[in-house]
């Protein structure tokens, strides 16, 4: 018995990380899927709260990454106010943020935490609107790329 629950905890402990990350490929070109991104975070009722091209900061100093990237921000004022009520601390965790990159494959990904798994880990208020609302409408957002991957399947 103790066994079998040390097992399980250590296959949990293992697979945690892959799930924390819900991502996929977008089935478009870097600038389109930035550009795709950003309008539907808008279609949504959020405010895209800026974009980060960290491959552009990395080339402006000098260095090679070779591969494109971008942070896509974005923010539904309702919520954060929801949650900085009674959680400020998780101002950390905010906004919320879509990775678009490019993979050595040269297809175009996008990457996000699974807002869904993490939010319980927190309970009460942030439960309810990280792993119900924010869920809900990311899933929604992502959903420019279905038919790529696996935007349409996870939740």
């Amino acid at each position: 018995m103790v066994l079998g629950g040390s097992l399980a905890a250590f296959a949990a402990y293992k697979a945690a990380p892959s799930m924390m990350i819900i991502s996929g490929e977008t089935g478009m070109t870097f600038d389109e899927s930035v550009a795709k991104l950003e309008q539907s975070i808008k279609d949504n009722g959020w405010e895209h709260a800026g974009t980060s091209r960290l491959s552009d900061s990395i080339e402006k100093k000098g260095l090679v990454l070779g591969r494109k990237v971008a942070v896509v921000k974005l923010c539904h004022p309702e919520y954060a106010l929801s949650v900085l009520k009674s959680d400020r601390h998780l101002s950390a965790l905010m906004p919320c943020s879509v990775a678009i990159w490019e993979g050595d494959d040269r297809k175009v990904h996008y990457s996000k935490m699974n807002t869904g798994l993490i939010a319980p880990v927190f309970g009460g208020n942030v439960r309810r609107v990280m792993g119900g609302f924010v869920a809900r409408d990311e899933h929604k957002i992502l959903s420019i790329f279905c038919g790529a991957g696996d935007a349409c399947t996870q939740g």
